[in-house]
């Protein structure tokens, strides 16, 4: 009943996203008659932003010539579709100047920040689109990263450096709905998240290609980010970057808790995932919770360390509930089932060091301490199915709280080769059947701290090599 609910909702989304893009209707203005200049030299914010606010009077198109823009910020208005077609690049300016500070979320905490590349703010009836590319020039602020991160490490400061180290996003749909990202748009070299999608509703991303480990591997590359929102539909994304992939987030520890937004009625499908933390990724920023989520369709290939990631803290809270995620191909990810309540945590949890003065004010917010029971999050209600993986290293990896642990999961009709089966600790109530697990040890799953219904029909340690023996899941010979 709550998966037909979920995409009754959903299809009404959608159905409503249709109608208003509809209206967005011509004419055309071309930013090359407003000044701008595709020589990868001039700095055209000034130019394409007043096509686009012309463009806005009207419900217009905002188009170019084929070239190389170079420009700061943009801010897209409600009615305009932004066309960035084939042989048009929009490449971002290297100076954090050309990037306004401005209220938003980051990494789970509200924040001033600088605007993202390309941002729709507070707008509704937004298109972007187009087979060009937006490329926020990424080597830069990357280094601004590292070079933070090696001053900070040595200081007990790791948590705070991707706070402090302020690198654009490359497309930021805040408190907006009714938008529509994809056409087959590139977009690469992204500073820090690719597309942040907060505090949104009624949002289709459909077809986009993430290249974001072109000239290195940044630090925090996300790639499509759903933050805190609701109504989203993602399909058709190719994604190469150095952090999650399609990943879920709800906020971070005492300023997530206090915001209390959920992500919820989500769909993430038809995509591919050639380099990234996992196929699908919650968390960890969860404190406002996951309601009504499905993914399916997903592929992952070799290098992807984890095909479900299941990730959050003893101090984010939060939950999540009536998640399905199936049909997934993992092609050498190295751990297919990957959940940890412990994420990180020299990252997850902040603490300013003995002595230390001029503390900024989000130091204080990300530092502020968490109650044990708001702390603890919540998974429960978990389904996943027909999962095919070959070439993993540890089938399950799995570990939450006995004072909270991973509640009612159904995990079926997994195909998993792996070199060895794994652990699975602090799981209530799951029910695992109709399951495949080869390993290349002969190896069983070790349950901790856990009740798992069917356990004899569910995992059966197959060794690749040697003996025929099978074990089932407590280990006992058949």
């Amino acid at each position: 009943m709550a998966k037909v609910k979920m995409r009754t909702i959903a299809m009404m989304g959608w159905a409503m996203l249709a109608a208003g893009i509809a209206m967005a209707a011509s004419p055309t203005y071309l930013a090359n008659d407003f000044g701008a200049k595709g020589d990868g030299v001039t700095l055209n914010t000034g130019a394409l932003q007043k096509t686009i606010d012309t463009a806005a009077l009207v419900g217009g198109t905002v188009t170019l010539k084929p070239g190389t823009y170079l420009t700061g910020s943009l801010f897209v208005k409600s009615g305009v579709t932004l066309d960035v077609p084939e042989g048009v690049t929009l490449v971002g300016s290297e100076q954090l100047k050309d990037y306004p500070m401005l209220p938003s979320r980051i990494a789970g905490i509200e924040m001033s920040w600088p605007a993202a590349l390309v941002n729709v703010r507070d707008q509704h009836n937004v298109k972007i689109t187009g087979k060009g590319t937006i490329d926020g020039d990424g080597p830069v602020w990357w280094k601004s990263y590292w070079d933070l991160r090696a001053k900070y490490q040595p200081k007990g400061l790791r948590w705070a450096a991707d706070y402090d180290a302020r690198r654009p996003r490359l497309l930021l749909i805040q408190n907006s709905s009714a938008v529509e990202l994809g056409g087959g748009i590139v977009l690469k070299r992204s500073g820090f998240w690719t597309v942040q999608i907060l505090y949104s509703h009624d949002v289709q991303v459909n077809g986009v290609a993430i290249r974001n480990n072109e000239g290195g591997r940044g630090p925090s590359t996300d790639g499509i980010d759903i933050d805190s929102s609701r109504n989203v539909l993602v399909e058709r994304a190719d994604i190469d970057v150095n952090d999650d992939a399609l990943c879920l987030k709800a906020g971070r520890d005492a300023d997530g808790l206090r915001v209390n937004r959920p992500t919820e009625h989500v769909v993430l499908r038809d995509s591919i995932i050639r380099s990234g933390a996992a196929a699908v990724t919650i968390g960890s920023e969860t404190s406002g919770g996951f309601r009504d989520i499905e993914a399916y369709n997903l592929t992952a290939l070799k290098g992807v360390p984890s095909g479900v990631l299941f990730k959050s803290a003893h101090t984010r809270g939060g939950f999540a509930e009536n998640i399905r995620i199936h049909d997934l191909t993992l092609d050498g990810v190295a751990i297919p089932i990957h959940i940890t309540m412990n994420w990180n945590p020299s990252y997850s949890y902040a603490k300013i060091p003995a002595g230390m003065t001029n503390v900024p004010p989000y130091y204080k917010v990300l530092a502020t301490p968490v109650p044990e029971a708001e702390g603890l999050p919540h998974f429960r209600d978990v389904h996943i199915w027909n999962v095919k993986a070959t070439g993993a290293k540890e089938a399950f990896h799995v570990s939450a709280y006995p004072s909270a642990p991973l509640e009612d999961f159904r995990l079926d009709h997994l195909d998993i080769e792996a070199a060895t089966a794994g652990t699975i600790a602090d799981a209530k109530n799951w029910r695992m059947e109709d399951n495949k697990i080869v390993t290349a040890d002969g190896s069983h799953v070790e349950f901790k701290d856990s009740t798992v219904t069917d356990r004899k029909d569910a995992l059966k340690g197959t060794p690749r090599q040697g003996s025929n023996r099978e074990t089932d899941a407590t280990g006992n010979r058949e």
